[in-house]
């Protein structure tokens, strides 16, 4: 047989090994792929079963969005949520915020993958109002502020504060009037600075007015204190408690651990029992009978009477501490 033949027989028989290897590759990729599949169905499958109730759809923010966002189609995105978990308030369809006539923006910062919620939106065709922001019950009232009086431009909306009101005390009879500094309200919320009420604010910013989020009655207390004496807002931490003791600072105070409370009301008073150390209590002197020189000393026995029906008899007894 001539050379030539026999080299493309063995040329033919590598190409068909060739293909055949080739060929099982694909085949065993391919039976990787279905079990790999497979595999991962049948685990979301038992991951869906195993949530009870099943899984609803609901929809959640795509990207984050902050306050005074209009709501779109390209934010909002479709997912599975525990149907035992629903929040209340919660759309199921994009189109309920999205349709013609029912445009809506963000109240409150949404973050990416949070449920939209009906409580941190506007009404249907609404804007970012202030009145959208406040709780029930609430009132948005605005005082005045500078650098100085609000930590330095460091209160921003979201933020809680203390507000504090210094005030000039009616003079007493022959005094000098003196200032007075009182805890006015604590843990207020702050809505908005100036007209930023974007509570994911970051930067400091230093503005002229805070706007506090507080009940009808604080709010009168509000107002009042701006026409009587000077707010300040100081920055607290949102997990402090309110202290229920607080106390009234004056001149006479003006010493580091000084606290002389000449303007203590009743509460200030209890202040003084949680934070001033006990004061001893006065010891009073014991009084001494004095006995006069010229008294003569008494005997030693005394007599005394008992009356049994209408017959008295007297006995005598020693005196307490005679021998």
């Amino acid at each position: 047989m001539p050379a030539s033949n026999t080299s493309k027989i063995g040329g033919g028989v590598v190409g068909r090994r060739r293909s055949l290897i080739i060929l099982s590759l694909a085949v065993i990729l391919g039976l990787a792929a279905v079990f790999v599949a497979n595999a991962y169905l049948s685990r979301a499958e038992n991951e869906r079963a195993a949530v009870p109730g099943g899984t609803a759809k609901i929809v959640v923010a795509s990207m984050p969005l902050a306050y005074g966002t209009q709501v779109t189609a390209e934010k909002l995105k479709v997912v599975d949520w525990p149907a035992a978990s629903v929040p209340p308030g919660a759309f199921r369809d994009p189109i309920q915020l999205t349709s013609l006539g029912k445009q809506r923006v963000v109240l409150r910062q949404i973050e990416a993958g949070e449920p939209i919620l009906t409580s941190k939106l506007s009404a249907e065709g609404g804007r970012a109002t202030m009145s959208g922001v406040l709780r029930p019950d609430m009132r948005a009232v605005a005082v005045r502020v500078s650098d100085v009086a609000a930590a330095g431009g460091f209160v921003l909306p979201g933020d809680t504060v203390d507000v504090f009101v210094t005030r000039q005390m009616p003079a007493m009879q022959g005094e000098q009037p003196q200032q007075v500094t009182d805890v006015l309200l604590q843990a207020t919320r702050v809505i908005a600075i100036d007209q930023n009420a974007n509570d994911a604010s970051k930067d400091p910013a230093v503005g002229k007015t805070a706007t506090l989020e507080v009940n009808q009655v604080d709010a009168q207390k509000l107002v009042l204190g701006q026409q009587v004496g000077q707010l300040t807002l100081v920055l607290r931490n949102v997990t402090d408690k309110p202290n229920p003791a607080v106390q009234t600072v004056g001149m006479e105070d003006l010493r580091d651990g000084a606290y002389v409370g000449g303007f203590a009301g009743p509460r200030a008073r209890v202040a003084d029992l949680a934070y001033l150390p006990a004061r001893p209590a006065p010891v009073m002197p014991v009084a001494r009978r004095v006995v006069p020189k010229n008294m003569p000393a008494l005997s030693a026995t005394s007599s005394i009477e008992i009356v049994r029906g209408t017959t008295g008899t007297s006995y005598e007894v020693k005196r307490y501490g005679s021998r």
